[in-house]
């Protein structure tokens, strides 16, 4: 990452699956191919692409073609609510990640969340209640686009009035991460808890 003045910094706009919590849909399905005889790594692939070739993720569909695509390309059997179960359980909110965000807050920054996600972000709301940490939430089932488009980094930027060389992006996607950085972002690929907060403190927004 360049060298930035921490003043500079007005904004941090976090990824859900994988940074505020665990990869709940990475792992879900895994499990899911697990159950029914399939390469984890091979189903994973598929299902990712079904989510958005069905347009499920941006909204333009809706769960139930979903899985039925996702039955048609790879055979997988079992109940719709068998498959959201395997995935929705799986995501579970990291605590640490909530004191970061309140920290970052209390120095004045925005902090967002910008996931690529279903409806099945404000289900995991309801159950877990983080939105109201978050000066704003741009889920792509709402936007209707997602993080594939990387004009999508500098309008959530603007959205939040913020310049994108004032904001930090963080996935644990590499794709995304590099497209943020397209777009002007300052952008972390997360890998694990301690790289992770070092890289906050070099840019000087953690003690």
């Amino acid at each position: 990452m360049k060298n930035i003045n921490p003043m500079e910094i007005k904004g941090v706009l976090l990824d859900y699956g994988g940074v505020l919590a665990e990869e709940g849909f990475r792992e879900g399905l895994k499990a899911l191919a697990v159950e029914n005889g399939l390469s984890p790594d091979d189903f994973f692939e598929t299902a990712t692409d079904a989510v958005y070739e069905s347009g499920y993720v941006v909204g333009a569909s809706e769960e139930l073609a979903y899985w039925d695509l996702l039955r048609d390309e790879t055979g997988i059997r079992g109940s719709d609510e068998h498959f959201r179960k395997q995935i929705l359980d799986r995501f579970v909110l990291r605590s640490w990640m909530i004191q970061v965000v309140r920290s970052l807050k209390k120095i004045g920054a925005k902090v967002a969340i910008l996931s690529d996600q279903t409806q099945w972000l404000d289900e995991l709301d309801a159950r877990d209640g983080f939105f109201r940490e978050f000066d704003a939430v741009f889920n792509s089932f709402h936007l209707g686009r997602g993080k594939r488009d990387p004009k999508i980094f500098s309008e959530v930027a603007a959205e939040l009035g913020i310049e994108p060389a004032q904001l930090v992006f963080v996935d644990d996607n590499r794709g995304h991460v590099e497209r943020a950085r397209s777009q002007g972002l300052n952008a972390i690929l997360f890998t694990d808890r301690e790289s992770f907060l070092a890289q906050l403190r070099e840019l000087g927004l953690l003690p």
